[in-house]
C-alpha cells in the first residue's frame, strides 16, 4: 500500500503543464511560416502549370541521363529496359507539349531540383561501383527512385487537371502515369529475379578471393 503522506507530497510538488499563451503560439507560427516568393502561385491552376514545367524539364533531363545508365549496365535485360523507357520518355515529352497546348500555355521547362538531385545520385552510384552486377543493382535503385518521383508527380498533376476541369489533359497525364508504373514494375522484376542475386554472387566471389589470399 502506498504511503498517503508521500502521495500528497508528490501531488503538491508536481507542477501542472505550462500551456503556451496565444501570443507565444502566434510567434511560433510566424517563425515557421515559409515566406512566399514574389512569383509564388496563388491559384491551383498556377501551381498546376508550375508542376508541368518541372516535369517537362525532368523528362528532358532524363533523355540525357538514361542513355548513360544503359551504357553502363552489363545486364542485357536492364539495358533493354532502359532503352525501351527512353523511347517512352520521349513520348511523354511530346504528351506534355500537347497538355501545354490544350490548357493554352507555352511549353516551358523549369529546372526540377528534385530530378536534378536524383540524376546526380545515379551518376554518383555508377562512379562508386565497378562495372558488373553490383553497378547494375545500383542503377536499378537509382532508376526506381526516379520512377517513384515521376509516379508521384504524374499522379498529382492528373488529380489537379481533373479538379480544374481539364479532362483531356488529365487523360494524357494519366497515360504517362501508367507508363511510369509499368516501368517501375519491370525494374522490380529485373532486380528480384536476376540482378540483385547476381550482385550477391559477385560479393561472395570477392569474399572467397580475399579469404584465399
Amino acid at each position: 500500500m502506498k504511503d498517503s503522506t508521500t502521495t500528497k507530497k508528490d501531488a503538491a510538488t508536481t507542477k501542472p503543464a505550462v500551456k503556451p499563451t496565444t501570443a507565444l503560439k502566434k510567434e511560433i507560427e510566424r517563425k515557421h511560416m515559409v515566406e512566399a516568393k514574389s512569383t509564388a502561385a496563388e491559384k491551383l491552376r498556377e501551381l498546376f502549370v508550375d508542376g508541368l514545367k518541372d516535369i517537362y524539364w525532368a523528362e528532358k533531363a532524363l533523355t540525357k541521363a538514361i542513355p548513360k545508365m544503359a551504357k553502363n549496365a552489363t545486364s542485357a535485360k536492364l539495358t533493354a529496359g532502359l532503352t525501351s523507357h527512353l523511347v517512352e520518355t520521349e513520348g511523354q515529352i511530346s504528351r506534355l507539349e500537347k497538355v501545354f497546348k490544350i490548357i493554352g500555355e507555352k511549353a516551358v521547362a523549369k529546372k526540377c531540383d528534385a530530378m536534378d538531385g536524383l540524376i546526380e545520385e545515379g551518376k554518383s552510384i555508377m562512379e562508386e561501383t565497378e562495372a558488373g552486377p553490383v553497378r547494375d543493382a545500383g542503377i536499378i535503385a537509382a532508376s526506381q527512385k526516379i520512377e517513384h518521383y515521376e509516379i508521384a508527380t504524374y499522379g498529382t498533376l492528373t488529380a489537379w487537371a481533373k479538379t480544374l476541369g481539364e479532362n483531356e489533359a488529365a487523360e494524357l497525364l494519366w497515360t504517362s502515369l501508367n507508363e511510369e508504373k509499368d516501368a517501375d514494375r519491370s525494374l522490380t522484376e529485373a532486380a528480384y529475379h536476376d540482378i540483385n542475386f547476381n550482385a550477391v554472387d559477385a560479393d561472395e566471389m570477392m569474399d572467397n578471393k580475399k579469404t584465399k589470399k
